[in-house]
């Protein structure tokens, strides 16, 4: 009998591990659902729709800046209709999105496909942290968000090898309808599993105690207090020291995500056949960066490091890693994969980066106000991306012009490597110790 409770004890301390890997899979699938119109335009629906570059553009823009519109609005949310619900309709708005661009028949059909999904897609990141701040303690939630973060390039990996067979196979449609009925499938397990810690049944009160080990400071009540308005946040230091970090580095990602195969094939000469196991190469190293990172301030707490300190330090070290993008374009010309490889650690540490800034939200504010302040951040980054593609475009088709677009791309290259120690001075100039709101 004892040697049973000691057994359902363990399981139960590891429950937390369970809604994790629920989180994962919707960060795949969300990258999964946003990466397939842009593998299908080439080949299908360019030519079907009669789109140019600005036609396609127009679609991007569209996603962006919805995007980060709904990043404000999906914080506030989740925050007053809590993480199971807010996370669900979030989830179920852009699996019916994504489907909805099967049905698109115009190009404006297609935006405004694209724009729903880029709204409900922006409550992916303030319910995924929430998640983790409700479930985790603090020396945990950075390799908790570095684990979930890995999604993201997950997502990217999977996105070239299952899109192009769905719609060689049973057509263009297909590949929005499946991958959008998958995440439909995700919200049966997430209704299934989810809860919150203090309502959970499956939950053992040695783990409950461990995930509140570390934060004995807040009452665990947070699903009966006050829901604090958006507006009230914008007053406090710290949102505005998250704020500078997502706009900074958010557009160093986006910028990736979107001209790393046009680099590489004019830079190079690669083919779409040649560029499929590089670009492979760059996410699969983001996504161990994103959970070594997150490991590493971990370890840093374990050690004894003051919290802040132990941040700190950790982006720093990121930031560094970053820098060598500065001559990845020149040592390429030499082989290619050392621009390859470089590139891939650049991805690398910003995906550690990026684990650890979504943690110093739910360091320095309550729980009930992690997604908003997420979502604040978020909205804020997601403008640093709608002006980084706007100057990329301005800049690469200055240097395009005069025949030298390497120089426009060595101009981006630069501008991206430093981008992280600016966002870090910020920081460290905002909120030297990282101090906690009291609200």
């Amino acid at each position: 009998m004892d040697l049973k409770n000691e057994n359902d004890a363990f399981k139960g301390k590891k429950y937390r591990w369970t809604i994790l890997s629920l989180v994962f899979f919707a960060t795949t699938i969300n990258y999964l659902d946003r990466q397939v119109i842009s593998l299908l335009k080439d080949d299908y629906l360019a030519p079907l729709f009669g789109w140019d570059e600005t036609d396609y553009a127009n679609i991007v823009i569209a996603f962006q800046v919805t995007y980060a519109m709904g990043m404000v609005g999906a914080g506030f949310i989740i925050d007053k209709i809590g993480t199971k619900l807010g996370y669900a309709l979030s989830l179920t708005v852009w699996s019916i999105a994504s489907i909805g661009h099967a049905f698109a028949g115009s190009t404006f059909g297609f935006m405004m496909a694209r724009g729903v999904l880029g709204f409900s897609e922006s409550g992916n990141f303030p319910a995924a942290i929430k998640t983790v701040a409700e479930w985790f303690p603090k020396k945990e939630r950075a390799l908790a968000a570095g684990i979930f973060n890995s999604g993201t390039n997950i997502g990217a990996i999977l996105a070239p090898l299952t899109v192009p067979l769905i719609a060689g196979i049973w057509g263009w449609q297909y590949a929005f309808i499946i991958t959008g009925l998958i995440g439909l499938v995700w919200l049966i397990f997430w209704w299934l599993f989810y809860e919150s810690p203090q309502k959970h049944k499956k939950i053992s009160k040695e783990e409950y105690d461990y995930i509140h080990s570390d934060d004995i400071d807040e009452i665990i009540t947070e699903e009966k207090s006050e829901k604090i308005p958006w507006i009230k946040l914008l007053g406090y230091r710290q949102t505005w020291a998250f704020a500078s970090l997502k706009f900074f580095s958010d557009p160093v990602w986006w910028f990736l995500l979107f001209w790393l195969p046009s680099f590489l094939n004019k830079q190079y000469g690669m083919t779409k056949l040649d560029l499929a196991f590089p670009i492979a190469v760059v996410y699969t190293m983001a996504m161990f960066g994103s959970i070594g990172g997150g490991w590493l301030s971990g370890y840093f707490i374990q050690c004894g490091w003051p919290l802040y300190k132990a941040r700190r330090r950790a982006l720093l070290l990121f930031a560094i890693c970053a820098l060598p993008m500065i001559v990845a374009q020149w040592l390429g010309t030499f082989n290619y994969w050392y621009a390859v490889i470089i590139i891939g650690l650049a991805a690398s540490a910003h995906q550690a980066w990026s684990a650890n800034i979504f943690t110093t939200v739910s360091d320095m504010f309550p729980k009930k106000a992690v997604a908003s302040v997420v979502g604040i951040g978020g909205m804020i980054g997601a403008i640093g991306g709608v002006i980084i593609a706007k100057v990329a475009g301005l800049i690469l088709d200055h240097y395009s012009v005069l025949g030298k677009i390497e120089t426009g791309y060595y101009i981006m290259f630069i501008i991206c490597a430093l981008a992280y120690l600016v966002a870090w001075t910020v920081f460290s100039l905002l909120v030297p110790k990282m101090p906690k709101v009291t609200i």
